[in-house]
């Protein structure tokens, strides 16, 4: 792993603190960027007051479909000093995450449904500096993250099954939001994906949680940076 990245990990800006910061944050999902315009689109986020990204990985095994890896994370890394918070949609993530870290990751979340037990891999992460987030689909009981909260610092509530986006946000993930919202610590923090709009959001941010992950809601806008700070304005308004 690079030195700069296991040194910077914790500075001001970093996802330790925006997650300890108790502010909402929306985390524009960057597989819905313009990719021929990279450079300007993250530049354009940066500028607008983004706080920190959201990189969706995907392996076409877990989810049936395929996105970026090594090579356009570490172009991203290049182009911007956002905080980059990896969604791992992969079977048997354990051997690349000193890899993804190395890319630039300063966040990796993986999915209970990938792993038998995810307590190495997110002592792994958390060893390696970043932050660890564990994932659960709409279907998939809180009863199966309940034994490893402890090792999370983020817990990220799907609204929507991974693998798309643009699908319509499922209202089980507001009851999830709410029950969790109790049982964590303060440097804990709950994250939702998917369906993100202004009703959404709302209900999320009243329930409990404080990341907001938007795609389609923020690069479907003629001005996708002001999209960022009006739903970041709708959650905090509304934040439990």
């Amino acid at each position: 792993m690079s030195d700069s990245y296991a040194t910077e990990s914790r500075l001001p800006g970093s996802l330790a603190q925006l997650r300890t910061a108790a502010t909402s944050v929306v985390l524009p999902s960057m597989l819905k960027c313009d990719f021929g315009h990279l450079a300007d689109q993250l530049a354009m986020l940066e500028e607008g007051g983004a706080q920190a990204l959201h990189l969706d990985i995907m392996d076409g095994h877990f989810v049936p479909n395929l996105t970026y890896g090594f090579p356009l994370l570490e172009a991203m890394r290049k182009f911007t000093k956002l905080p980059l918070e990896l969604h791992l949609m992969i079977d048997n993530p354990g051997p690349y995450l000193a890899r993804y870290r190395d890319a630039g990751a300063d966040g990796m979340t993986i999915h209970i449904e990938a792993v038998a037990d995810p307590t190495e891999a997110l002592g792994q992460i958390r060893d390696l500096g970043a932050e660890a987030g564990l994932a659960l689909n709409p279907p998939t009981p809180l009863s199966a993250i309940e034994p490893y909260l402890d090792a999370c610092d983020v817990i990220l509530v799907m609204s929507v099954m991974p693998g798309f986006g643009g699908q319509s946000f499922e209202p089980v993930a507001v009851d999830k939001v709410r029950q969790l919202s109790g049982r964590l610590s303060a440097e804990q923090v709950i994250e939702v994906d998917g369906g993100i709009n202004d009703q959404s959001i709302a209900q999320c941010a009243a329930a409990g949680a404080r990341w907001f992950v938007a795609g389609s809601a923020v690069f479907g806008m003629s001005d996708p940076a002001a999209e960022v700070q009006r739903l970041t304005e709708l959650a905090t308004k509304n934040q439990a």
